[in-house]
């Protein structure tokens, strides 16, 4: 039985919420009604971390019935717990006795059933999520070190599945959407979902990839202070090179080369809408950061291009790409730097001008970063400046400064 086809399901919340949730929920848990269903939860939760066991000790011609009772006592204990969240939140809320916070609670949960609404599959996946967290954090608040390490282990195991389920399935819907709007919320969905992963089942793994384990950390110094919109693109970008470690079914290559087109394409944006020179200057640097990156994780292993043309102007680019070692090592790190942004400049011209004067805007910037970099030259006028690159590239005429 597939995560997908379980009754049961999880939900998005702030990072501090189920911290808070778990030191509650134990304090709202009463000796009535309520007791008893605590008890066949911790009863279920048990026979749910045995079934795991058996599942994983067991001999290859056992493994698919044990697979299968696992899968029933998980469950069984989702059904408990759920019934558990019901009647300790629920019933405060009808009879106004809940805590503000209860109220939240309940309101998240709720926000999950309405996603049924609108898509069953991503319902199921987010309820089923939303419980584990809450026993998660109950348990862990609770000091019960032993069933802590014990479940642990299922809800790591758990987990995996449902973010894999989730990435799967928002890769599947994406190419279905029409409209802006509607592509954007599913990208947002996405980098939600990398980021959660990152934030709360990264820190419980045993890791040992050291490259990993440095973009992890990296992406954990953004968790602190107030983040502007470099920033944020920024964590976007660490998250897409942690996903091609992690999610490389999940998130199928076709997926993550959009999500770095959208991410390449907010980042132009950004450095042509913004009139701060300091933070149209970082998003420039997040722009050449960004190209390298998705040269090197996702074009250089490209398999399948849509035509001959595509794949034979990528290995002109990557040849030139390589070439720059040997500046490197003659000339020094500086000049290995220039050229690199030019030949990052004038690839992403190349590819923006097919699209007439859609992005004019940001090859005005792009000619006028050239000529600081030596490669164009301004030749001034009484009306109007005229830039021509000195090598090769005929005469360009601008109307007004970049940005």
């Amino acid at each position: 039985m597939g995560a997908e086809e379980k009754s049961l399901k999880v939900y998005d919340t702030r990072k501090t919420f189920f911290a808070k949730l778990g030191s509650t929920v134990s304090k709202i848990f009463t000796p009535t009604k309520v007791g008893f269903n605590n008890f066949l939860v911790n009863i279920k939760r048990n026979s749910m971390v045995k079934n795991y066991k058996n599942m994983l000790n067991c001999k290859e011609d056992k493994k698919e019935i044990l697979e299968k009772k696992f899968e029933d006592y998980y469950s069984l204990y989702l059904e408990a717990l759920d019934e558990l969240l019901i009647e300790t939140i629920y019933k405060k809320v009808v009879m106004d006795t809940a805590s503000e916070f209860e109220k939240d609670a309940l309101s998240k949960y709720y926000n999950i059933i309405h996603l049924k609404e609108n898509d069953e599959i991503e319902y199921k996946y987010k309820k089923q999520q939303y419980l584990l967290n809450i026993d998660y954090s109950n348990l862990k608040a609770s000091g019960k070190e032993k069933q802590l390490e014990d479940f642990t282990k299922v809800y790591l195991y758990e987990m995996e599945q449902l973010y894999k389920g989730l990435l799967k399935h928002y890769s599947i819907i994406l190419p279905e959407q029409k409209l802006p709007a509607d592509k954007e919320n599913v990208y947002n969905k996405i980098f939600d979902t990398l980021e959660e992963y990152v934030l709360n089942i990264v820190p419980l793994k045993d890791i040992t990839d050291d490259e990993l384990i440095k973009e992890c950390s990296l992406y954990e110094t953004y968790e602190v202070g107030k983040l502007d919109q470099v920033d944020i693109l920024d964590k976007r970008l660490i998250l897409l090179s942690i996903s091609r470690k992690l999610f490389v079914h999940s998130l199928p290559l076709i997926i993550a080369e959009k999500c770095y087109i959208k991410l390449l394409k907010d980042i132009r944006s950004l450095i042509v809408d913004t009139k701060i020179a300091r933070k149209r200057e970082n998003a420039y640097q997040l722009l050449l950061r960004a190209i390298e990156q998705y040269n090197e994780k996702l074009l250089a292993v490209k398999i399948y291009w849509n035509n001959n043309d595509e794949k034979t102007e990528y290995n002109k680019f990557a040849n030139k790409y390589k070439e720059l070692e040997k500046i490197k090592e003659e000339k020094g790190v500086h000049e290995y730097d220039i050229k690199k942004q030019i030949l990052f400049i004038r690839e992403d011209v190349k590819a923006l001008s097919k699209y007439n004067d859609k992005y004019y805007r940001i090859i005005k910037f792009y000619k006028g970063r050239l000529v600081k970099l030596g490669d164009m030259r301004q030749i001034k006028s009484f009306k109007t400046g005229k830039y021509k690159i000195v090598k090769r590239l005929k005469k360009e005429e601008l109307n007004e400064t970049a940005c």
